[in-house]
Order: structure tokens, then C-alpha cells, then sequence
């Protein structure tokens, strides 16, 4: 295996003191999503790096397994103004965006807006929709703005969706095309809580009344994004990137691989990772710790995988074993 390049350890030297209002805030706000959300520390970080990318999360997983609880949880620890959109297959594009009606009192067209206008959106369902209100939401969440009319209606910082889905199996459901996927930050899923934790959550079935308070409000989400860009990444660790997204793009298992968009989500959230651990710079282990779930529903599987039975999270754990990251070097 071809060594990846090293790591300057000027990287180490610059300190370990920037950024711990990140540390600190992000387990704050991660504590108060786990007192409704137990036994899954690893998606809830994953939730709030998606937050403090100001980018949109994805949650696939069956019923019952507690997405919406997630994505409710997270909403209300922002403070911030946050809507719910239940996704039905008669739900229409103007019904998440809003529309302009004419007033007969002023003699003017007035914009109502729709509950896209929030802090934090969930997006409940959202593969129950047809694909015309799927992509009406999808391109504002790219946009960042709506227009409507002619007229563009900003949406506010910050602004994330937080979407869950069941499997594309479950009947009633219309699957997101693979080129709407990318546009999703984070992909992922909660599974089935382990022994201890159902023991705990059915323990506490009696009290389904617990409010969460906000921990964190829109403005230091705002602050706290803009922070963690600031992180340190060396340009070894970008090769290491590159040379992952290029590897999907290559690989004989993929028909379509990782694109530039994946991996500047890449870079992006391991900069927020990092940040939450107190570091002042990206590590190899915070690419290969955030490759499943920023690249892995990126990825379209060649046919005949398919078939066989791959997955993408097996793809990219045999690109990730063969992919040489950057060693550690002296200065």
C-alpha cells in the first residue's frame, strides 16, 4: 500500500485551546437531545455537525426506531422559530413554500409564506411525497431562498431541514432521486436501541411529556458555523480527501461515485468535528470517522453490485482500507 503523504506536526503545535465554546456548547446541546434520545451519542453528534454546518440531515430507518423524536429533539434545542411538515402524497409545492393571495381590503397580492420559513425544518416522511413537492423543498434547500411570483424571499440564517424517510421498500413511497440525495449534508439511521437502552426507554414509557428547553440560539449557531471553518486543514489531509473521492469515482462497484460537492461536505464536517474535540485542526481520523455518512448516500452502485447485494457503506469501508492516509511527522 502507497503511503499517503505525512502530516506536518506544526498542526499539533497550534494549540488546544481554540474553539472550546464549540466543545462546550456542542455537549451541552447533545445532553439535552439525549434525554429523549438513548443509546445513539454517535447520531446525535452527527445530528449537531450537521447543524453547525448549517447543512441538511438525512434520517432513514423504519418505524418506530425514533427519527422524528431525533429531529424534534434537535429542533427544539434551537432557539429559533422551527415548523413540522408532514409529508402526504397530496401535498403541494405551494403547500411547504407558501403563496401569494390577493388581498380585496388593499387591492394588493400578499406572500403567505409556508413553514419552509424556519430555523429548523422537519420534513416528516418526506418520501411520501410526490416528486414535485420533493423537489420544490430540495431546491430551496439548495437556493437558501424562495421565489415566488418573481419576488425572492429569503429564508434566514441559520436554515436547516431535517428529513426523515422510511425505507424505499415500505409501500406508499416515492424514492429520492440519487441527484436530490446529494444535497443532503449527513445521511443516517438510528437502528434498534441496544438491551440496556430499551430497559431504559421502556422504564420511562409512563412520561412522554418531557420538554426540552433550547439550549442554543440561532445567532451563536450562526457564530459557532463560522468558527469551525477557521479550523486548520493540512494540505496532506485534502489530498486525503481527494484521493477518497476519487477512489468512489473509480471504484469497478460504482456506476456513479462521490462528487466535488461530496467532498467539500467532507472537508466541511471534519472541520466541525474536530472543532467539537477541542482541536484546532482536521486529523485523518475525522475524514475517515464522517465518510459513511456524508458520502456514502452520494454514491450509485453499478448493477450488477447491486444484484450481489453491496451496499455503498461496503464500498466505502473497502476504499477506506485501501486508501493510505497521511502519517504524522516530525516538524
Amino acid at each position: 500500500m502507497a503511503n499517503g503523504g505525512t502530516l506536518s506536526a506544526t498542526m499539533v503545535e497550534r494549540g488546544s485551546s481554540l474553539l472550546p465554546t464549540i466543545r462546550e456548547s456542542g455537549e451541552r446541546v447533545a445532553a439535552n437531545v439525549e434525554r429523549v434520545i438513548v443509546g445513539k451519542h454517535q447520531e446525535v453528534r452527527l445530528a449537531l455537525v450537521a447543524l453547525l454546518c448549517q447543512g441538511h440531515l438525512l434520517i432513514e430507518d423504519v418505524p418506530g426506531t425514533g427519527k422524528t423524536v431525533l429531529a424534534k429533539a434537535l429542533a427544539n434545542t434551537v432557539e429559533g422559530t422551527q415548523s413540522r411538515i408532514q409529508f402526504t402524497p397530496d401535498l403541494l409545492p405551494s403547500d411547504v413554500t407558501g403563496v401569494t393571495i390577493y388581498d380585496q381590503s388593499t387591492h394588493r397580492f400578499e406572500f403567505h409564506p409556508g413553514p419552509i420559513f424556519a430555523s429548523v425544518v422537519l420534513a416528516d416522511e418526506i418520501n411520501r411525497a410526490s416528486p414535485k413537492t420533493q423537489a420544490a423543498l430540495l431546491e430551496v434547500m439548495e437556493e437558501g431562498n424562495i421565489t415566488v411570483d418573481g419576488v425572492t424571499h429569503p429564508l434566514g440564517r441559520p436554515f436547516m431541514v431535517i428529513a426523515t424517510q422510511n425505507p424505499i421498500e415500505q409501500a406508499g413511497t416515492y424514492r429520492l432521486p440519487e441527484a436530490q440525495l446529494d444535497r443532503f449534508l449527513i445521511k443516517t439511521s438510528l437502528g434498534y436501541p441496544d438491551r440496556a437502552s430499551t430497559i431504559e426507554i421502556l422504564a420511562g414509557a409512563k412520561d412522554r411529556t418531557t420538554v426540552l428547553t433550547p439550549r442554543i440560539t440561532t445567532q451563536a449557531v450562526g457564530t459557532m458555523a463560522d468558527l469551525a471553518q477557521t479550523v486548520h486543514i493540512d494540505e496532506v489531509v485534502l489530498d486525503y480527501v481527494a484521493r477518497l473521492t476519487e477512489a468512489t469515482r473509480d471504484d469497478a462497484q460504482t456506476a456513479i461515485g462521490a462528487s466535488v460537492r461530496g467532498g467539500l461536505a467532507l472537508v466541511r464536517t471534519a472541520k466541525v468535528w474536530a472543532a467539537a474535540q477541542g482541536r484546532e485542526y482536521v486529523i485523518p481520523d475525522d475524514v475517515k470517522d464522517l465518510a459513511q455518512p456524508v458520502l456514502a448516500h452520494r454514491l450509485v452502485l453499478d448493477t450488477e453490485a447491486e444484484f450481489a447485494g453491496v451496499t455503498a457503506i461496503d464500498v466505502l469501508a473497502r476504499i477506506l482500507e485501501q486508501t493510505a492516509p497521511p502519517a504524522l511527522r516530525a516538524a
